[in-house]
């Protein structure tokens, strides 16, 4: 028994339909992608990989890169997607942290990741989406790999989430979690083999290749597999498509695009978002304009997903839905972990089988936010209402989401403490429409020296990925505390709530 590679990439072996349309037309059959999933497998075993290996990947988008996960299913190898934008420095921090066996990276990157994976004791292979890559020369070398047995609560993946101290935290998943959930969304959301899905998402993150892939492979349906959002892209191909999930950058990106007309999506069955808030106002545009109430619904890299507006029934706009089933979601006062009445805002804490098995090397920390009893404490403040609707109203802690991305603060002022001339910094979400939020980055001068923002600019961009570089810098005399010394970023926040207004 291997739970995921039977149940999701198994059954590809006996389609001659198509499973993948890329972004040029070129189609990709069930049975096709299933050989090239076994071919890498063969060359992941090839190379003396084993189950419980972890094999870090930082991949552009690619039905190849896609079948490296279906590869790692079939070897037992735990799975690493990284973020594509993450800098040399911050691929090393999780190749050393997770004791990855094998780095896969782009060949434009090879240089500065081959350094990394040999300091850390890994191997560093290529992979062209061309088929040009070291990795594809031993794939079409070997006879196919095997699929090996695994159990329900072995590891599939890990992903890394930010840390508040700076470190990230390497969230593990395994077959249970992601299957589990996989088979609720499909059922929930009403996935059958006739649904064509436009993926435009990153499959570094749980929503593009958890939720989107898993689920797709699991209906046995099919996906228009773009390499990333482009509105223009977006338009031509949503007449082929049936399904489109996305989050919210996307769809106020459509809503800017004169071609996104009612007509244009009258035939599609489902648009979902997630990953950040969705502003009522777009929720309501969008319906306005295509005719289509969009399904929003709650969930992070711990827990898959959690909450969502009903398929049938009322999606309600700035809601993320009643919990799935199988899933408990409770509000708990954040002192105490009471469980509060309804109406009454407090902490998100969910339960189920598809809650995380901890955080890797991490004991202490899986103590602190993974209950005994497997509620998982998320961080973020909810309320929910008389119908079961759950709303994030808050979060406890700094975090911002950013395109869909979660950046937090504190890694961001490490960096910014050290700058020429800065005595302290606060780094802060502010409202952005296509972003949700957008990182801005709060300053405070040396008595006596300047500081040289476009200099401070460039220095982080060497050290963080795109998304985590502020996209404004303030200086300001002094930042505001309250009566115990500590930085009142909720007044921060006000101030500057109207900067990409």
């Amino acid at each position: 028994m291997n739970p995921l590679f039977d149940t999701l990439v198994a059954p590809l072996a006996a389609r001659d339909s198509v499973f993948l349309t890329d972004a040029n037309g070129v189609e990709v059959s069930g049975a096709g992608f299933y050989q090239l999933t076994m071919s890498l497998a063969g060359a992941l075993q090839g190379l003396g990989l084993k189950p419980g290996d972890r094999m870090a990947v930082q991949l552009a988008k690619s039905p190849e890169a896609l079948a490296l996960y279906g590869a790692a299913l079939a070897t037992g190898v735990v799975f690493l997607p990284l973020n594509t934008a993450y800098t040399a420095e911050e691929v090393a921090y999780f190749v050393a942290d997770s004791g990855a066996a094998l780095l896969i990276g782009d060949p434009e990157k090879a240089e500065a990741l081959e350094g990394i994976a040999s300091a850390n004791g890994a191997r560093f292979e290529t992979l062209d989406a061309q088929g040009e890559g070291s990795l594809r020369d031993l794939a079409r070398a070997s006879e196919g790999g095997k699929a090996v047995p695994r159990g329900a609560q072995d590891l599939a993946a890990i992903l890394y989430t930010s840390g508040t101290t700076g470190r990230s935290k390497g969230a593990m998943l395994s077959h249970d979690n992601l299957l589990s959930n996989a088979e609720t969304l499909v059922k929930e959301w009403r996935f059958e083999a006739s649904d064509v899905l436009l993926h435009a998402l990153p499959i570094f993150h749980t929503h593009g290749l958890f939720v989107a892939c898993n689920v797709v492979m699991r209906a046995g349906g099919s996906m228009i597999f773009l390499p990333a959002f482009n509105a223009a892209e977006v338009v031509k191909w949503l007449p082929k498509a049936t399904t489109m999930m996305g989050v919210p950058t996307f769809y106020t990106r459509l809503l800017d695009t004169p071609a996104f007309t009612k007509k244009l999506v009258e035939h599609m069955r489902l648009f979902t978002s997630g990953s950040a808030p969705l502003l009522t106002e777009t929720h309501q545009q969008f319906e306005a304009r295509s005719g289509h109430r969009i399904l929003e619904r709650y969930g992070m890299t711990e827990t898959n997903m959690t909450t969502s507006n009903p398929y049938e029934g009322a999606r309600k706009a700035g809601t993320v839905g009643p919990a799935l089933p199988g899933v408990e979601v409770k509000i708990t006062d954040p002192e105490s972990g009471a469980e509060l009445p309804t109406g009454e805002a407090g902490m998100i804490e969910v339960r189920g089988a598809n809650v995380f098995q901890g955080y890797w090397r991490m004991p202490e920390k899986t103590r602190e936010e993974l209950r005994a009893d497997g509620f998982f404490i998320t961080g973020d403040i909810g309320v929910i209402d008389g119908d079961g609707y759950v709303s994030i109203v808050g979060r406890q802690k700094d975090l911002i989401i950013t395109g869909g991305y979660n950046v937090y603060p504190k890694e961001i002022e490490l960096l910014l403490d050290e700058q020429a001339g800065v005595l302290e910094s606060a780094v802060i979400g502010v409202p952005h429409r296509d972003f949700g939020e957008a990182v801005v980055a709060v300053l405070v001068a040396r008595v006596g020296e300047q500081i040289d923002t476009a200099a401070i600019a460039a220095d982080l961009g060497l050290h963080l990925a795109k998304f985590k570089q502020p996209k404004h810098i303030e200086v300001i005399a002094e930042l505001p505390r309250n009566t115990m010394g500590k930085v009142q970023k909720n007044l921060l926040r006000a101030q500057f709530k109207d900067l990409f207004a």
